[in-house]
């Protein structure tokens, strides 16, 4: 008998659809499983083969074909299990033959015969949406998952028996799943007003945040680096319900989603450690996956001591930080990751960290090796680079709150980005930082006096387009805080002072 279940396989951030066509016929007793498989899928025979015996359903001894349609796509993981066994119990007739038509089928198995959450569910689920499929069936550990996507029913399963009794009976309600009014898991990140001082480096992550501008902080060891880099996701725009998904179906594929806060709706905040690897930063393997930058999608990456990661890891971030993606070729194909995130790197002044003080014991050849560990094209990227100095005994003992708090700048920076969002509108673009040369031209209009200076600052500083360009957009930034229709000269003014070029000529 020839039977076929739909199913998915993970490409990328994506899926394909896979369809699981069965069929068992006379001949020499075997089991074979066909169609560009790796090795975790065609380990599925044994454990279908296994729990089906565990609940007393005993293969016969015929030739039982499973092909995984299209033979040409590359099939990995464990989500087939539950699908392979479908296609088997309705040819063995244990459940009707067009029970499972326009459903899609997704899970693992155990030898017991329950069934396990895989990874991936999400854009399973937005694939069935797309290609009309009315039900998905899946783990009961993913379901909260799949219901995050609207107007598809969502059948969740803990065992192949749920399975026989759902399909003897699909028009029953009994494992259709009835999403839980759980409690807001409203996130609380650290507030600003505890960093004392630093008037200057709170106005930097202020701007960062608003315009999405990545931002290097240099400062002496204990001086609010790491502080300020985790405080920034803080005072960033909410998330919008497109942006939610886009995060979450990442983090799904990455196996990252947790089976009670099923959505991503908060900006992520990845800390990698400097020495991480190329894969792990960009994404890769034999099956690639995402790595630490599309973790970070839509959200900062924070790099600590960015000078001591290897020269190689951080060249890698040149590509990602102008295109917003990465691409990754294997001999089974490209896959195209996002990686729109917001770089916050911080570094020490010198090897020691406690440049310009008496205390440091840094010699100039130094100092000068130490900061040309960033290359000029990884700079030119980054758009606010800020010194952030020693605290002072009064700031930490002053008794009173500092005024400026997280409340307070995220006030500020949703009031800009609102203003971005109207300007905007009709366009892909979301932040300053996105717009292109073309965009530059329409929407960041200077004063002639900001041209004048402008034209002054190009030519004795010599600048790079690149540096031009984001000067620009950095002050179209800056003008949207304080609700500017045009940039001014003082707008173009503090740009330049926060792309501080001093950091980097210190041994000279």
């Amino acid at each position: 008998m020839f039977c076929q279940i739909l199913s998915t396989t993970i490409q990328g951030i994506s899926c394909e659809p896979v369809t699981i066509e069965l069929d068992i016929s006379s001949g020499m007793p075997v089991f074979v499983m066909i169609g560009s498989l790796s090795a975790k899928v065609r380990e599925s025979q044994e454990r279908v083969r296994t729990a089906l015996r565990n609940l007393d359903i005993c293969l016969p001894p015929k030739r039982i074909t499973v092909n995984l349609s299209p033979g040409d796509l590359k099939k990995d993981g464990t989500q087939f299990d539950l699908p392979i066994a479908a296609a088997i119990l309705m040819a063995l007739e244990k459940i009707p033959l067009n029970s499972l038509d326009n459903c899609m089928v997704i899970g693992e198995l155990h030898l017991n015969g329950d069934i396990e959450g895989v990874p991936g569910v999400l854009p399973s689920v937005i694939k069935a949406r797309e290609l009309g499929i009315s039900t998905v069936i899946l783990p009961k550990s993913n379901a909260a998952e799949a219901a995050s996507i609207h107007g598809l029913r969502i059948i969740s399963l803990s065992n192949l028996n749920d399975l026989i009794t759902f399909c003897s009976d699909t028009s029953s309600n009994t494992y259709d799943y009835r999403p839980k009014d759980n409690p807001s898991s409203e996130l609380t990140y650290p507030d600003f007003s505890e960093i004392r001082g630093q008037p200057a480096v709170k106005r930097a992550a202020l701007i960062a945040a608003s315009g999405f501008h990545n931002l290097l902080l240099s400062g002496p060891p204990g001086s609010g680096k790491s502080m300020t880099a985790k405080r920034i996701p803080g005072i960033m725009p909410d998330l919008t319900r497109d942006e939610q998904i886009e995060v979450s179906r990442i983090y799904s594929v990455a196996g990252l989603l947790n089976s009670e806060t099923p959505l991503i709706t908060h900006r992520p905040f990845r800390s990698p450690h400097n020495t991480l690897s190329v894969q792990a930063l960009c994404g890769g393997g034999r099956v690639p996956v995402p790595g630490e930058i599309t973790l970070a999608h839509r959200g900062v990456l924070f790099i600590d001591e960015i000078p001591e990661m290897p020269g190689r890891n951080l060249d890698m971030l040149r590509g990602p930080l102008e295109d917003h993606s990465i691409l990754i070729s294997r001999t089974a194909g490209s896959y195209c990751f996002p990686a729109n995130f917001l770089l916050v790197a911080a570094m020490n002044p010198c090897p020691c960290g406690h440049y310009p003080s008496d205390s440091c014991t840094c010699t100039p050849s130094e100092i000068q090796h130490y900061l040309s560990k960033i290359s000029q094209p990884v700079l030119d990227r980054i758009d606010i680079r800020v010194d952030v100095p020693a605290v002072t005994y009064d700031d930490l003992s002053a008794q009173s709150d500092d005024p400026i708090s997280t409340a307070v700048l995220k006030a500020k920076a949703i009031k800009a980005f609102n203003i971005q969002k109207e300007r905007y509108r009709g366009t892909k673009i979301c932040f300053n930082s996105e717009l292109s040369p073309t965009d530059i031209k329409k929407f960041c209009v200077m004063t002639p006096e900001a041209k004048r200076l402008m034209e002054n600052a190009f030519s004795k500083m010599d600048l790079s387009a690149r540096a031009y360009h984001r000067i620009l957009k950095l002050s179209r930034t800056i003008a949207d805080l304080e609700n500017a229709d045009t940039i001014s000269e003082a707008h173009i003014s503090e740009a330049f002072s926060f792309r501080n070029q001093n950091l980097f000529k210190r041994s000279r």
